[in-house]
């Protein structure tokens, strides 16, 4: 490919490339959460099954990401009809091929319900109730080849963007689009990308922070692992909105995937003048790499991140001065998530104002959430902002397996709260979540049924928390190990109604004294828990039962059957 000289030419390639992919048959199969029940070798059946068949020319198998559906994994869609198929297996590949690629025929037994009404995703309940829009590309292109992602629009907002816009109105159309960062905070997008172009300095550095490490949670690794060019291309935008011409992607090195495949990505995005010097011939140069996390909870914290980065520990530092100010190697540096960045392509394209008609009064635009736990369809799920609990998880989810009641979700991760079924009609927004003691985090949502013991559920967290303190201050190194060990006591029948005053006022004493925003909300899962869920505390301490069932040392033993042996 040569190197391409400007926007035009990029309208251009892209022309050719979305021409020539129109129409085509394609078998996409999920490689990369996939991989781990079977999707290479359907992959490779599918490839052999094609060239036997003598469809090489006409028929295409993808390599993509995931689909979203990961209840149904191995997941395949076959094109131009687009009729998805799950719990595929290799021996199932000859039937797909014959009836489904060549002769348009659906396979009942690989749908969604098992016949020709859920053959579609869009008859799929799971979809039926979803808006994608970040995730428009993942599970649809090859993010290997940076020719599908181009055919179906990446970077035409780098296009748009220097065909003439100067940086303040690219940071007025981000504004207009009213985004908040999708990390966690909330923190309105065009303050901070604002806020980094005020300080004079000789370098800006620009960080995408993917050091994704909430349980449950795979929302990042799924966007780098499907649709690398998005995360790029808004990495771009905000480069020449902030005026940085380094970049870095910050990712953990369990996402091996994730890793290859963005570095992949910004090889070809280089070689396509998307990236690096004089990108489509503008005269503005930004080029960026990516940096391996070793896996640290608290470098998902700004200042704990950059330390990393830097060769340093990862603990975070007292502020001021903001990393706005004072970041990477002292200057300043500006850092939003995975997620975030793959927003800001459709802002610029569309417009802020469009962007905006979506979500509620406060948080605009759509939310990518991990849906796992006790429901039906658990995966990668995209709804606007201001959707309910009860849509997500009802929804989409499908509702609780075995006719099971439902009893809570916990969001945020480690740091979130559980909220319970009391909130169920709650639109999910950034304000509403932190009014019942939860917050949105990056967008992990695990969901409990009836079975789950709320006080175990919060004991794991804090053990978590606790096993991930960076121990750079006491609150968090010693108070968290505190809070663990009175839910110790209460799961094994030892606690008593003073120790829930002591996890209250232990857990205010953490939530307000600790260095980092990591260790300020590490607390979410005690409080949130004690204030919707006491009584199941006070069956712990007082009657010293653990209504789950699910605390041994609370749970007496079920008594012999009749005519056993002693």
């Amino acid at each position: 490919m040569t190197r391409l000289g400007s926007p035009d030419e990029l309208a251009a390639a892209r022309a050719e490339l979305a021409a020539a992919a129109e129409g085509k048959k394609r078998v996409l199969v999920c490689s990369t959460g996939c991989l781990a029940i079977g999707a290479r070798d359907i992959e490779a059946a599918f490839r052999e099954g094609v060239a036997e068949a003598g469809l090489e020319d006409e028929v295409e198998v993808v390599a993509t990401g995931c689909h979203g559906l990961c209840a149904m994994a191995p997941v395949v869609v076959v094109e131009p009809d687009d009729v998805m198929y799950g719990r595929v297996r290799a021996k199932f590949v000859p039937d797909v091929i014959a009836k489904t690629v060549q002769a348009g025929e659906i396979v009942n037994r690989l749908t969604y319900g098992r016949d020709e009404a859920t053959a579609h995703p869009q008859d799929i309940p799971f979809f039926e109730h979803q808006t994608k829009q970040v995730l428009h590309n993942v599970g649809r292109i090859d993010p290997q080849r940076i020719e599908d992602a181009i055919a179906r629009g990446a970077y035409a907002s780098v296009a748009k963007m220097l065909s003439g816009m100067q940086p303040e109105e690219v940071i007025e159309e981000v504004k207009a689009s009213a985004i908040r960062g999708r990390g966690g905070g909330g923190f309105p997008v065009w303050r901070k990308w604002q806020a980094s172009r005020g300080y004079a300095a000789d370098e800006r550095y620009l960080i995408c922070n993917a050091d994704e490490g909430d349980p449950g949670a795979f929302m990042d690794r799924a966007l780098l692992e499907g649709d690398p060019h998005s995360v790029i291309e808004g990495m771009v935008v905000a480069a020449f909105a902030i005026g940085s011409s380094k970049g870095y992607v910050y990712v953990r090195a369990e996402y091996p995937i994730a890793v290859r495949h963005t570095r992949l990505a910004i090889e070809q995005a280089r070689a396509w003048g998307l990236l690096g010097e004089d990108i489509l011939g503008s005269g503005f140069s930004f080029d960026m790499e990516v940096r391996e996390g070793a896996g640290a909870f608290v470098c998902g914290e700004a200042s704990a991140l950059v330390a990393s980065i830097e060769g340093r520990r990862g603990q975070p530092r007292p502020k001021p001065p903001r990393m706005a100010e004072s970041g990477l190697i002292g200057r300043p540096t500006h850092i939003n998530n995975v997620e975030t960045f793959a927003n800001i392509p459709m802002i610029i394209t569309e417009g802020g104002a469009a962007f905006a008609q979506s979500g509620t009064e406060g948080s605009k635009g759509t939310k990518i959430f991990a849906l796992a736990g006790q429901v039906k369809n658990t995966g990668l799920v995209e709804v606007p902002m201001g959707a309910t609990i009860r849509d997500i998880v009802y929804g989409v989810g499908g509702g609780i397996p075995r006719g099971r009641e439902f009893k809570a979700v916990q969001m945020g991760g480690p740091s979130g709260g559980c909220v319970p079924a009391a909130y169920l009609d709650l639109p999910i927004d950034y304000d509403s979540l932190r009014e019942v003691g939860a917050i949105m985090g990056s967008g992990g949502m695990i969901v409990m049924d009836d079975t789950t013991c709320i006080v175990d559920i919060a004991r794991y967290f804090i053990s978590f928390c606790a096993d991930e303190s960076c121990g750079a201050c006491a609150p968090c190194r010693l108070g968290n190990v505190r809070l663990e060990q009175t839910l110790d006591r209460i799961c094994e029948g030892e606690g008593t109604e003073a120790d829930l005053d002591t996890l209250e006022r232990l857990a205010d004493v953490v939530r307000s004294t600790t260095l980092c925003g990591l260790g300020q909300t590490a607390p979410n899962p005690v409080l949130s828990t004690l204030e919707h869920f006491r009584d199941e505390y006070l069956a712990h301490v007082v009657d010293k039962t653990c209504p789950a069932g699910v605390c041994k040392a609370l749970t007496p033993p079920e008594p012999a059957l009749a005519g056993s042996e002693a």
